[in-house]
């Protein structure tokens, strides 16, 4: 019976840490943009890190998501590097543009927050929406803290999602914020 109940509890820190990577509680309790996107969401994700750079750095590094995923590009960028210079131009937001291979920017404040959706994918998918907030911490250093809210469709499809997207989502979304937080720190290094 013990072992069951540590069983269970191992679990439950597990799936917590899957759901949360890095994220405060205060973080998990605050409204985001995204919460406006996406109605009745069945699940949100949260993902963050601490960034040794300014948040206008940073800001201009996730303004890169317009080309490239920055996270492993063999498995979604179908193998093609994602930029590790800033690409001029990328910064020249707009609603609607196309972010990644299928989300589109539905919102954003410069230096702030950039705010997606997924486009066009159908209801056999379900939906997502995505805020990446940047949290200045000074004039050196600031947070960023990513939500995913997600809408899984109906049937066995969004019974799979529910167990295939929350830990598939840490293992790529971890790859692309540390990405992001190396290349701002750089930026500032000058490396």
């Amino acid at each position: 019976m013990r072992a069951t109940a540590a069983c269970g509890a191992v679990r439950l820190a597990a799936d917590g840490f899957v759901r949360t990577w890095r994220s405060t509680r205060a973080e998990r309790a605050a409204d985001y943009p995204c919460d406006r996107w996406l109605d009745e969401p069945d699940e949100a994700l949260f993902r963050a890190a601490d960034v040794d750079a300014p948040a206008a750095v940073l800001f201009r590094w996730l303004c890169q998501l317009r080309v490239a995923p920055y996270s492993y590009d063999w498995i979604d960028n179908f193998g093609r590097p994602s930029p590790r210079r800033l690409t001029p131009g990328l910064d020249a937001l707009a609603i609607g543009q196309r972010v990644m291979s299928f989300f589109e920017i539905v919102e954003f404040e410069r230096d702030r927050h950039l705010t997606l959706r997924t486009r066009g994918m159908g209801s056999w998918l379900g939906a997502l929406a995505a805020s990446y907030v940047v949290v200045p911490r000074g004039a050196r250093s600031c947070r960023l803290v990513v939500k995913l809210v997600v809408r899984y469709p109906a049937g066995p499809l969004g019974w799979a999602e529910r167990w295939i997207l929350p830990p598939g989502d840490l293992v790529m979304m971890r790859k692309q914020i540390l990405t992001f937080k190396r290349l701002a720190e750089e930026s500032v290094r000058g490396d």
